[in-house]
């Protein structure tokens, strides 16, 4: 009797993973006036003004708040803006990002 060694095909399905992501975090200081936080929260995060202005009162009053989760490109992109649009008018407003747990 000749015994065959047979064994089945398989084909090796490749699973795509979504990207890490990350949190873009505004920091609270004391001379960014409430008003320009707003603006620029409306402008870089595409947010209406009643969403701005209660990320920016959490931000006043916890020292810091979430704002948005995006991928790593996007996060770091946005925080960039936010903080640069503080800067070109003498503000000291921050942004800044880190990983989702």
């Amino acid at each position: 009797m000749n015994s065959t060694l047979v064994t089945p095909r398989t084909k090796v399905r490749l699973k795509t993973q979504r990207p890490p992501l990350y949190k873009v975090i505004l920091l609270n200081d004391d001379y960014t006036p409430r008003e320009f936080v707003v603006t620029v929260l409306k402008a870089v995060f595409r947010m209406n003004a009643d969403q701005a202005y209660r990320v920016m009162m959490t931000a006043h009053r916890r020292d810091a708040c979430v704002v948005a989760v995006y991928a790593k490109d996007i996060a770091e992109t946005k925080a960039k803006e936010g903080t640069e649009a503080g800067r070109a008018k003498g503000y000291p407003l921050f942004f800044t990002t880190e990983p989702e747990e």
